[in-house]
């Protein structure tokens, strides 16, 4: 089942309109998220506690999480799943779009198992 965790720099909004238009969508995002302690914090301890509570982190980051996933592949370290955002395609911007994207997803792949998987999301 597919619970998303929104990184600090997606805005809080895009969960608010994902509970909106999908009230069986489980949805994290940073500032809420165990009470903000991961905020701020390295991606390796994100990743860590996302995997620990089955969450699927949805980042706009392709700069360090992809030598981090490669790391933990090499290690047999499981997480619980990213699915990654392009600035060009959607912008951070564009709330509604994000939201569509998203919602798109939970309903085409929410029965999937998202541990280790990597996904690039579409418009």
């Amino acid at each position: 089942m597919l619970k998303l965790l929104l990184d600090e720099h997606i805005s809080p909004r895009v969960a608010n309109g994902l509970r909106r238009r999908n009230r069986a969508i489980r949805i994290r995002y940073m500032v809420e998220w165990d009470d903000g302690r991961f905020l701020g914090q390295d991606d390796h301890a994100c990743l860590r506690e996302a995997a620990a509570q089955g969450l699927t982190l949805v980042t706009y980051d392709r700069k360090t999480i992809p030598p981090l996933l490669k790391t933990w592949a090499e290690e047999s370290r499981p997480h619980g799943g990213v699915i990654f955002v392009d600035e060009k395609t959607i912008s951070p911007a564009d709330i509604g779009a994000l939201v569509w994207a998203l919602t798109s997803l939970a309903r085409e792949t929410g029965r999937w198992d998202w541990t280790n998987r990597i996904y690039f999301l579409r418009r």
